[in-house]
């Protein structure tokens, strides 16, 4: 696609005056670097405060026809395997959309408004999930997808002290916590989460102020812009999955190792079991085990062992046993890091397999994730 054919997020011309390199992303022209470059603008957010323009992601509001809340979360619980009537007002939870194979359609992010539930979705998947959802859900909910607004992250240790500045109510707010309040920018929503393993928030701006908020942020200090590229290394650092790469519609939440985000009422003997896509066949995964999973692997050597590369259980001849789906260097752990797919007997910790490259084989160690702990103020 064209550069001029793809969408603008509401803050594209302040990307283009910072001097990020935009590339096509998802539909959209997206800024991959600014003139910082992508190792320091990890460092930065490592140490400081990061900027992120994720306007490119869905935002939808899902209100029950019946005006009770409830009613909002047990309809969207046909879609994903996830416990939404439990889930308290001004509290969000991480989730998945599942097809009839159990696989994953995408993830997403739901909050508990109180009078509605407001639902991220990935940029690719948007157009898709948003039909899925009324396709499934409308008789009981309106579906609103939310257009009119841009969304912002701030990620690392100086978040809470710059956003503080504009909006006091997020000093009480951890983890997950998510609030409605007015502001000088307009009505924002604002979560604590992110995709850096950074404490920081997620904010939902009116596009019309988007331009001004951004300013407001970056007018501390401690505050950079920061890519895609450095996104990508720092979501991989904390050991978090990319829809697309590692998390797609052939695999399965245990292969995935994401069962920690299935809450007991949705499990075997749960108040509410299954009753989502694909649901026997997690369950019995979840029973009696998934032939694969999702690790982490430790490359030996400073080299990078990328998407794709194929991995194998000996030096020399032996079997291919699985494939790398992200890998880069970890600019904060000095080392690089991958993560993929190998039959659950391989999948232990110290495990030692080969990823070939170039016509050689390096040896990889399967380890945990996340390569970085998190700094979530929980």
């Amino acid at each position: 696609m064209a550069m001029g054919d793809l969408q603008q997020t509401a803050l594209h011309d302040l990307h283009v005056e910072a001097g990020a390199k935009m590339v096509p992303f998802a539909g959209y022209s997206m800024p991959v670097q600014y003139p910082l470059g992508v190792m320091k603008e990890h460092l930065h957010c490592r140490a400081e405060a990061g900027l992120f323009d994720v306007s490119h992601m869905g935002q939808v509001r899902l209100r029950a026809r019946s005006g009770q809340a409830g009613d909002g979360a047990l309809a969207l619980e046909r879609l994903v395997p996830v416990d939404l009537l439990g889930l308290a007002e001004g509290r969000q939870r991480y989730g998945m959309f599942t097809n009839d194979e159990g696989g994953l359609r995408d993830d997403l992010m739901i909050a508990n408004m109180g009078d509605h539930l407001f639902v991220v979705v990935n940029a690719a998947c948007k157009a898709d999930d948003i039909a899925h959802m009324r396709s499934h859900l409308s008789d009981d909910c309106e579906i609103e997808e939310l257009d009119d607004r841009a969304l912002l992250a701030l990620q690392g240790p100086a978040a809470e002290d710059v956003l503080s500045s504009l909006v006091p109510d997020v000093r009480a707010m951890r983890f997950m916590d998510v609030i409605a309040v007015d502001t000088l920018f307009g009505p924002l929503t604002i979560s604590r989460s992110g995709y850096t393993g950074e404490d920081g928030f997620e904010v939902s701006v009116p596009n019309a102020a988007a331009p001004d908020l951004a300013r407001a942020l970056l007018a501390h200090d401690a505050v950079a812009w920061i890519g895609l590229g450095a996104r990508d290394s720092l979501r991989l650092e904390a050991g978090l999955c990319l829809y697309g790469n590692d998390i797609d519609a052939t695999t399965t939440p245990v292969e995935a190792a994401l069962t920690w985000a299935i809450q007991k009422a949705r499990r075997a003997g749960g108040a509410r079991e299954g009753g989502f896509p694909g649901a026997d066949i997690v369950l019995a995964q979840m029973a009696d085990g998934a032939a694969r999973r999702r690790v982490g692997l430790r490359p030996e050597g400073r080299a990078p062992v990328r998407a794709g590369v194929v991995l194998f259980d000996s030096e020399s001849g032996g079997q291919e046993v699985g494939t790398v789906t992200s890998g880069a260097y970890g600019p904060s752990i000095e080392a690089p890091m991958s993560m993929g797919y190998v039959p659950t007997p391989l999948a232990s910790p110290g495990t030692t397999l080969y990823a070939e490259l170039r016509g050689r084989r390096h040896p990889v160690t399967v380890v945990e994730m996340p390569f970085r702990p998190a700094t979530f103020k929980r």
